[in-house]
């Protein structure tokens, strides 16, 4: 999957995978409850996540992630 993603392959990929999803996703959606929380670019999404769930979940997931406080 990454080498297609390299290629420039459009993809619609469900993952827990979130280090997976950092480092091949180009836009990044997450969702709870069948409703999405927070949505955007990965890296404004792994470093300054908007809503506090997405903050507690990312910081539970990937815990050496340096997230920026939420604003």
């Amino acid at each position: 999957m990454k080498e297609l993603a390299k290629e420039g392959v459009t993809m619609v990929v469900v993952t827990h995978e979130m280090s997976f999803a950092r480092d091949v996703a180009t836009h990044v959606i997450f969702m709870e409850g069948g409703h999405i929380i927070e949505e955007g670019d990965p890296k404004e999404f792994f470093t300054r996540p908007k809503e506090e769930r997405t903050k507690q979940f990312l910081t539970r997931i990937i815990p050496e992630l340096n997230i920026d406080p939420v604003i």
